[in-house]
């Protein structure tokens, strides 16, 4: 969406009090008149220094694809630091000086700052939702010039943050492939080398939050998401038919299984369907750390998991095959992983 060339962002039709058509879910996507939410539900807690790790792991991986975990090594003013940066250049910083980290309105992948909805196309409802997307690992595609250089300690605090969520992501697809009797390797050995990305999503107040989405429903392509959050309410999981808010706990880190694990594993353990809600009185930011396979890997079950009790659920795919189909079909909810099942 751009006037006169230059690209509109929700910040700024926020500030105008302004909800355009574009931004306007159908009726049946609208989050008052979908499913009903649970809102006395949450997902559960895991305690990454629990006896019992492996086998809660377990459960809420087969039953949930989504949880929050607690001590989890990773420093609270490392995440402190990192909701820090990301809230002070969406709040902080001029609008001309946002924009001079815009990415490519015409790539999906791009890195940088932007605002579109999750598939590039003429008739898909806008996502009410900015972001900056850092390209983060393999290290060689760490480009700092690109990120924010204000405040004076974003790059360095991106880059140990990233550092923490890899080390992070190895241990629990380690204790998620114990969980099944597998070597602890098992998993990230198929992914491979991870191709990590940092998004800071930020969602302005709306006018009529009853009639959009911040983030259209959708689970994660990858293997394994971190994702952290302030304490403004507004992730949800689809669960057992209704949608169950992701109450803010402070200092834990919401884990959310993605596509390609729910393969790898055959389907004993899924892959969370989420999305996000807005409202009409306080922005809400949130920072996903996605770990992926290369484009080139190719993602199938693990053979360990395959047998005549439970017969091969999903055929081969080459992820970055998956990646092209997810774009250009678009998300909605699980279709692309359900058109791998055979």
């Amino acid at each position: 969406m751009e006037v006169a060339g230059e690209p509109i962002r929700v910040q700024s039709l926020s500030k105008n009090n302004t909800l355009p058509p574009q931004y306007i879910q159908p009726p049946e996507n609208r989050p008052t008149t979908t499913t009903a939410v649970a809102a006395a539900k949450s997902i559960p807690v895991v305690d990454l220094s629990a006896d019992n790790v492996r086998e809660e792991l377990g459960r809420v991986c087969r039953d949930w694809g989504a949880f929050h975990v607690t001590n989890h090594d990773v420093p609270i003013r490392v995440l402190e630091d990192m909701r820090g940066v990301g809230r002070s250049f969406f709040e902080d910083s001029s609008m001309p000086k946002k924009l001079g980290y815009a990415c490519d309105p015409n790539s999906p992948a791009s890195e940088g700052y932007g605002s579109r909805m999750l598939v590039a196309s003429n008739d898909t409802v806008l996502d009410w939702r900015d972001y900056f997307d850092h390209h983060t690992l393999p290290v060689s595609r760490r480009n700092p010039s690109r990120w924010p250089h204000s405040p004076s300690n974003y790059r360095d605090v991106v880059v140990e943050y990233s550092d923490h969520m890899k080390v992070l992501a190895q241990k629990l697809l380690g204790l998620i492939s114990e969980s099944l009797g597998l070597p602890p390797l098992c998993i990230e050995e198929v992914v491979g080398e991870f191709y990590q990305n940092i998004t800071i999503s930020y969602y302005p107040p709306c006018p009529q939050p009853e009639l959009t989405l911040g983030l259209q429903s959708h689970s994660d392509m990858g293997a394994i998401t971190l994702l952290i959050q302030d304490d403004v309410e507004g992730l949800q999981v689809f669960k057992d038919g209704e949608w169950v808010n992701v109450h803010p706990l402070s200092n834990a880190i919401v884990v959310i299984l993605a596509d390609q694990t729910e393969i790898i594993t055959n389907g004993k353990y899924i892959s969370a369907q989420h999305r996000a809600i807005t409202n009409g009185n306080k922005a809400r930011l949130s920072i996903a750390t996605f770990h992926d396979p290369a484009k080139t890997v190719k993602i199938s079950p693990a053979r360990e998991l395959v047998s005549d009790d439970s017969p091969l659920r999903y055929q081969q795919v080459i992820y970055g095959d998956y990646v092209s189909s997810w774009y250009t079909e678009g998300p909605e909810g699980k279709r692309n992983i359900d058109a791998l099942l055979l």
